[in-house]
């Protein structure tokens, strides 16, 4: 598995081969969302155009690093237009490279971005499957955006967030460390011990 950082990290990530794409535009906004929500400025963009010529090639150095990235990642939005009903193949292409659960452990939120609200499903029924195949955790319903929606993106990332900010939260706090499990005192057999997601990380509640 992958070794994630000690302190949160967003990523922006934009599957559309345009470079400086609205949908790399909403993906940042997004992540700003989230960083927000996780308290931490630390936020990152990968743009997926600025190397899709060496995607399908033998040696990609950049698509690697940018993989990296995103198996490193707390959190990632993985943002794609709509192409053909699904997501684009650009998108496909990088997330081929990786191997079996090369995302395990990363939190994900897929964003896609429509012209036509009839493919609102997008994200659900393309998108969330293979990035659940490569071992991402993905807790959230996939957030659709429609161009038109894209002048102000705030309100709909923010009612989106009141809906399923706390499922994102919850997946995104850390696991227990080996220094918090050494508190458990197995030498009082009579304390009940409940591990537990107090909003902002991982606790011990000790019972009688």
């Amino acid at each position: 598995m992958t070794q994630h950082p000690t302190h949160p990290t967003v990523l922006a990530v934009s599957g559309n081969p345009r470079p400086g794409s609205r949908t790399l535009g909403a993906a940042e906004t997004v992540a700003r969302r989230v960083a927000g929500l996780l308290g931490t400025g630390d936020v990152a963009t990968v743009d997926l155009a600025s190397f899709a010529a060496e995607v399908l090639t033998a040696d990609h150095p950049a698509a690697d690093a940018a993989r990296a990235q995103l198996a490193r990642a707390t959190v990632a939005v993985v943002a794609t237009p709509v192409y053909k009903a699904s997501y684009t193949g650009l998108l496909k292409a990088f997330l081929d490279l990786y191997g079996p659960d090369g995302l395990a452990g990363a939190v994900v939120v897929p964003l896609v971005v429509s012209g036509n609200p009839a493919h609102a499903l997008v994200g659900e029924v393309h998108l969330r499957p293979v990035l659940v195949e490569l071992g991402a955790v993905v807790p959230t319903r996939s957030l659709t955006v429609t161009e038109p929606q894209l002048a102000d993106l705030g309100p709909v990332v923010d009612a989106w967030l009141a809906r399923e900010g706390d499922a994102l939260r919850r997946a995104a706090a850390p696991l227990p460390t080996a220094e918090d499990l050494s508190l458990i005192h197995l030498s009082e057999p009579s304390r009940r011990v409940v591990m537990s997601d107090a909003g902002g990380g991982w606790q011990l509640n000790g019972g009688g």
